[in-house]
Formats: structure tokens, C-alpha cells, sequence
């Protein structure tokens, strides 16, 4: 059970919801980080650059720098400052949207859509739109039950999880480390279903990526606005 910051002398029936209110935030973070893998494998094999793993981004910006291409340079500064934006703009479409999951969802939906619709010699334009919404994306949830999610990189959920697994050797049993493989398990996953849509649709595949963003949005519907404010930066 995901461990909580006010479970002190809580009621079963507080202590219920609260256990539910978590499965439902893994759930939406493991279907996200399932369309943030697809998302930047497929924009990975359609161009050889990120679309939302910026740490990849950042090396082959430095690689590039060394070797004095300015063309890649310029290129990959681009990619990065487009994916600064993007979580910037996904918190302001969270707040002004009420800090509701739907309408950003439904933005980055519209995003993926474009990016899939625009022509092979605009690959650019597309790549930005894409990096925009998983960006953006990110705004969707923070945390759960108090423990911090990642959705569109997975360095610190395994970082998160490697400790805990440290602890828990050296017999502390905290709770919670082991719930970050779940963005883990779903951008990889994610990322194997991109790969296989990109290969018999090519960039079109972000197609697949926007219907799913836009589903997710829909089942969002579902879960209790009071949670979604717990799970949205603030």
C-alpha cells in the first residue's frame, strides 16, 4: 500500500479511499508513461532525435557541440527548449483548465494529432509539436499518495527504486519504491508498441499516440476531482 503523510489514527473507511485513490493514480500513470514511450520511440525512429528523453537529448547536444556541428547544435538546442516550454504550458493548461486531466490531455492529443497530419518535409514542425505535448504531459500527474511520479523519463523512477531496494537489504521496510517501475514497465512497454507503428506507419503513428491521449482523457472523466487535484502540480 502507498504510504501516506496523514495516515495517523486514520478511519478504515479514510484508509480504503486512500488506497483506492492510489491504484487509480498508478493506473494513470502507467497508461501516460505507456504514451510517452510509444510517443518518443516513434519520433526517435522517424527523425534519430527525442521527443520526450531530454537527458539523451542533452549528451548528443554536448557530443555536437565537441565536434563543432552547428547544425545538430543548433537543432538539439531547439528540441530541449521546446521541451521546457511544453511543461510550461502544460501547467498553465492544467490551471486554467481547472486543474482537470481532460482538456490537457485533450490538448496533447490535438498536438499528436497535428504533428501525424503535417507533411514528411515538416518533420521538424512535427517533432516540436510532439515534444510540446510530452512536455506537457508531464503536468498531468506529479505525485501519488505523496510519492513522486515521473511520466516522460525514467532515470528517477529507477533511481527511487534503486534505493528503496537498498534499503530494503539493509531491512528497512519502507513502502512505496517498489510502485516506480511502474512508469518504468509503461514507457517500455510504450516504447515497443511505437517502435512496431512507426515501422508500418512512420511518423503517421503519432496518429495512434493522439487517439490514445485523447481515451485516456475520457477515462479521466471517471476519477474524483478531488483526487485529480492531488495528483496535478499544484
Amino acid at each position: 500500500m502507498l504510504p501516506s503523510t496523514s495516515t495517523h489514527r486514520a478511519s478504515p473507511g479514510h484508509l480504503h479511499k486512500q488506497k483506492w485513490r492510489g491504484r487509480v493514480g498508478l493506473a494513470l500513470v502507467a497508461s501516460l508513461s505507456v504514451l510517452a514511450g510509444m510517443t518518443d520511440a516513434i519520433g526517435f525512429m522517424a527523425s534519430g532525435d527525442f521527443v520526450s528523453f531530454m537527458s539523451g537529448n542533452t549528451t548528443r547536444l554536448a557530443v555536437a557541440i565537441s565536434d563543432g556541428d552547428m547544425g545538430l547544435t543548433l537543432r538539439l538546442v531547439i528540441l530541449v527548449a521546446t521541451f521546457v516550454i511544453g511543461n510550461a504550458l502544460g501547467v498553465v493548461v492544467a490551471r486554467l483548465g481547472g486543474r482537470r486531466t481532460l482538456p490537457l490531455l485533450l490538448c496533447i492529443a490535438t498536438l499528436l494529432c497535428m504533428a501525424a497530419a503535417l507533411p514528411i518535409d515538416a518533420q521538424l514542425r512535427a517533432l516540436l509539436a510532439a515534444i510540446i505535448a510530452m512536455g506537457m504531459l508531464n503536468a498531468a500527474v506529479e505525485e501519488v499518495n505523496g510519492l513522486p511520479v515521473g511520466l516522460t523519463y525514467v532515470t528517477g523512477a529507477l533511481s527511487r527504486f534503486g534505493r528503496g531496494l537498498g534499503r530494503w537489504m539493509l531491512g528497512e521496510r519502507r513502502g512505496g519504491w517498489r510502485v516506480q517501475l511502474v512508469p518504468w514497465s509503461g514507457m517500455f512497454i510504450g516504447a515497443i508498441l511505437g517502435a512496431v507503428l512507426e515501422h508500418h506507419l512512420g511518423l503517421r503513428a503519432m496518429f495512434v499516440s493522439g487517439l490514445l491521449a485523447a481515451v485516456v482523457g475520457l477515462l479521466s472523466l471517471t476519477i474524483p476531482r478531488r483526487w485529480q487535484l492531488g495528483y496535478m502540480p499544484r
